[in-house]
């Protein structure tokens, strides 16, 4: 290991940084050893956060014994979940807003290494993004997963409550059973127990060699995850002694590895915005069209709450990720480096816990032959938009039928609850992408409330926005361009013929190409407002092709 030397203490121009350290209890010799940037999304107020308040002590005492100095500091942690409706328009904005965040607070202070904690949606990404630009020894920690809960008569997690609020809608269930879903389902601290984007990302986090494997699927209140808190600042210690930096570690290939990884769990589709926003900070070109290339020819081995029965702690009970990686063992590049130490190779050769074949299959037998996203195109969306589809009925891989248009999410929610949504029908929900919200926000609600009503084995849904890892259903999200800047989904009007066809990989509007060029001549924009912060990210954003990326659009 080099010999570690800190050179601001000696220096006497640094005699004001020695001080004000010093003033916060640090020892002078204690600024001597590396010091380690605990970068944590605490958070009263996110159940996937809340849990760091109690876990950065496991972290910092690693630190310490490995002759390291933390320094933690605190970052925004936004629950999606807690933010649907107007909330939602801040919520993607954010995660550039955690990567600048961190980035400034990293170099203002001249931090040697890095530890981020962070568990959910939009926080691990940004933080991904944050390490890639700053490019330092660094090592990701996630809280672990939520409790599932056991009802009187089946398991419970988060997407069961969203999915309830349209059985309520139509009367499937009493009062009774509402209001106990809302006091228990969201059991307690930890990330929902289900394949939404917080899992997709932590554990996509593990996969490109951040992160200790497992570490998002175990349980939030594991003594394991205590004892691995610590051994993350342990090593984060060693790292940066021996100058093993973010890139030493993360590569196109491992980002490859990634992304393929998603693809045979069932991840989430907004994975497609976040490993392209992380991707574009690296200066790798991954724009939704090689999203779909990477990702397509991957066998689905799993999925998972919402998506089947089985959430993440059965995937952790089941083998973890461990099991799922051995499982594509062919499609990876298996000599990319972990932080952890060692080879991915290497630490598939020793894998050998027990693996539950009716949730993790082998390859020969997947549940899908060719990924679990399908990127569409069509005169609908030329540039593309992504469905995932292992969240869809088999019946619904091909889907015909006539449009009903909506201009905001609070439009639809309002005909959903209101009006009659006839069986057949597209709902085309626009004026919700990156631009448009602002913000681009996750129509997950109505999309639960679809599945609740019982209708998406007959209706299909569309949007310039997004969706969720806890979606299911035919669900058709990132159509580009997006209305606000004329896409074609802007000339769509209530009646025409819309088909979706997720084999062929297509989304057409049945409508001539001089026809909708001669209807966008007459659309007019809604009055969507934006002030503050998402008037600034209406003013940068990219496309949701290219990850709707605003900070870091022009990294490389």
């Amino acid at each position: 290991m080099a010999e570690w030397k800190n050179p601001r203490v000696e220096n006497p121009q640094e005699a004001y940084y020695v001080g004000l350290m010093n003033s916060c209890g640090y020892r002078t010799k204690d600024l001597e050893k590396p010091i380690i940037g605990i970068v944590n999304s605490y958070t009263d107020v996110n159940p996937g956060h809340k849990a760091f308040g109690e876990l950065v002590k496991y972290v910092k005492e690693g630190v310490w014994c490995a002759g390291g100095t933390p320094a933690e500091f605190n970052v925004p942690a936004p629950c999606d979940g807690m933010s649907h409706g107007e909330g939602m328009h801040y919520i993607l904005p954010q995660r550039e807003l955690i990567a600048g965040s961190v980035e400034a607070m990293v170099n203002a202070n001249s931090f040697d290494g890095l530890i981020f904690l962070c568990s959910c949606d939009k926080i691990v990404p940004g933080m991904l993004m944050a390490a890639a630009s700053l490019n330092k020894p660094c090592l990701f920690l996630t809280a672990g997963s939520m409790l599932p809960y056991e009802g009187e008569e089946k398991t419970y997690v988060t997407p069961d409550l969203k999915e309830s609020i349209g059985q309520k809608n139509v009367g499937t269930i009493t009062d009774e059973e509402f209001t106990d879903f809302k006091e228990n389902i969201c059991f307690s601290c930890g990330t929902c127990s289900m394949y939404g984007t917080a899992n997709t990302m932590g554990i996509f986090a593990e996969v490109i060699g951040l992160a200790p494997i497992d570490s998002t699927t175990m349980l939030y209140c594991s003594a394991a995850k205590y004892r691995q808190a610590r051994e993350v600042g342990e090593r984060i210690v060693e790292m940066t002694k021996n100058g093993i930096k973010f890139s030493d570690i993360v590569t196109e290939n491992s980002m490859i590895n990634g992304l393929r990884h998603i693809s045979a769990t069932g991840g989430s589709s907004n994975a497609q915005l976040h490993v392209c926003a992380i991707a574009k900070v690296m200066g790798i070109h991954i724009d939704i069209s090689r999203f779909d290339e990477i990702q397509k020819d991957v066998p689905c081995i799993a999925k998972f709450k919402p998506s089947s029965k089985y959430n993440i702690y059965d995937y952790y009970k089941a083998g973890g990720v461990g099991a799922t990686l051995k499982s594509i063992r062919r499609h990876l590049y298996l000599d990319e480096k972990l932080a952890m130490g060692g080879t991915l190779r290497e630490y598939l050769d020793r894998f050998s816990r027990k693996v539950n074949k009716e949730v993790i299959h082998d390859e020969d037998d997947p549940l899908y032959p060719d990924g679990c996203f399908a990127v569409l195109k069509g005169n609908l969306a030329p540039k593309g938009c992504v469905v995932k589809k292992s969240g869809v009925e088999p019946s619904m891989f091909y889907h015909r039928g006539p449009a009903v248009c909506f201009d905001s999410e609070e439009d639809l929610r309002d005909y959903m609850v209101n009006k009659t949504i006839e069986p057949g029908c597209v709902l085309v929900i626009r004026y919700e992408g990156p631009k448009g919200g602002p913000g681009m926000r996750e129509l997950s609600i109505p999309a639960a409330m679809l599945v609740g009503m019982g209708l998406h084995t007959s209706v299909a849904m569309i949007t310039d926005g997004r969706f969720s890892g806890a979606t299911r259903g035919p669900c058709v999200g990132h159509i580009t361009p997006e209305a606000w800047d004329g896409g074609p989904i802007a000339a769509v009007k209530d009646g025409d013929m819309i088909t979706i066809d997720l084999d062929q990989r297509t989304i057409h509007l049945e409508v001539s190409d001089e026809e909708i060029e001669e209807r966008l001549k007459e659309v007019r924009r809604p009055v969507h407002p934006a002030k503050g912060v998402v008037k600034a990210f209406r003013s940068m954003v990219t496309g949701a092709d290219e990850g709707a990326v605003w900070l870091y659009r022009d990294e490389k």
